[in-house]
């Protein structure tokens, strides 16, 4: 099978899909990783295009496939990023009065993006027509749909991936995986919000038109509830078009009982549902959170 979803039972990488655009040469370069060094030529030359693919969105670390719901890594593309820290040499570079000193550039591709002074964006990143930057950060693999705002002091982290019309409230945290092999990168579906200081990592999925409120924890790990029926849901991910706040789970250890972060599925949308901001905000404040 060359397609896996989030970690496989022996903990084993990712596979390559057969469509990936990432040149083959990458699995020939990443089997002597050890010995490359930015005086190799053309393994950098090799390298930078690699890079370039994902910068212009042509390749990408993650989707998800419209026909199994399943998300598909590219390990391909991932290895290039590793090896971009091999090949490319320590630079100084400058930003009106910052100075920078790394071996990634900063991004140059920004094709009808808004970019406020503040962001940053790195290469190696893909921002579509219409994303608006605030103050934030993009790193490198990531990529951000059409339409997205990342605003003031987000963080979206390596490799993640970030779907079309997704508002990241200020301060939200987007975790971010280049290693160990064969972790999942956090996945942002298209139509989603997620609140402010709210933290998502570990792989987590964010399923298509979810609102989640402030402050919430969401890990691969996470236990999911309906709070109308108690069920437990999947973990790690919140359900498509959804209304989530974060919430604790009694449970017992050897020194007492503690509450244990968990998310809570507080209102369920119909598919494609827009929800009245205001309506959102006193759902939200109900529940002891806000937008």
């Amino acid at each position: 099978m060359p397609q896996h979803h989030g970690r496989t039972a022996d903990a084993t990488p990712f596979s390559v899909p057969r469509s990936s655009p990432v040149p083959e040469a990458i699995d020939e370069l990443w089997e002597r990783r050890a010995d490359l060094s930015p005086t190799d030529d053309a393994a950098r030359r090799t390298v930078t295009e690699a890079i370039d693919l994902l910068d212009s969105g042509a390749a990408r670390v993650a989707a998800v496939d419209q026909a199994s719901d399943e998300v598909v890594v590219d390990e391909r593309a991932r290895r290039a990023i590793l090896l971009a820290f091999r090949v490319l040499s320590m630079r100084t570079s400058e930003a009106g009065p910052f100075r920078y000193q790394d071996r990634l550039p900063l991004k140059r591709r920004f094709d009808r993006v808004r970019v406020a002074p503040g962001a940053i964006a790195r290469w190696g990143s893909h921002l579509a027509p219409g994303v608006v930057l605030m103050p934030s950060y993009v790193n490198i693999g990531a990529h951000v749909g059409a339409g997205t705002l990342v605003d003031t002091w987000a963080t979206v982290g390596s490799c993640a991936q970030i779907g079309s019309n997704v508002h990241l409230s200020g301060g939200v945290g987007i975790g971010g995986v280049l290693e160990p092999p064969g972790a999942a990168p956090v996945v942002v579906e298209d139509e989603t919000f997620v609140g402010s200081r709210s933290v998502i990592v570990e792989g987590a999925r964010v399923r298509r038109g979810a609102k989640l409120g402030a402050g919430v924890l969401l890990t691969g790990s996470t236990r999911v509830f309906d709070a109308d029926t108690g069920e437990e849901l999947p973990r790690g991910q919140a359900p498509a078009w959804s209304v989530c706040v974060s919430s604790t789970r009694l449970r017992m250890f050897p020194g007492g009982e503690f509450g244990v972060p968990c998310l809570l599925v507080i209102r369920r949308l119909g598919e494609g549902e827009e929800h009245d901001k205001l309506l959102l905000d006193s759902l939200f404040r109900e529940h002891g959170t806000a937008l």
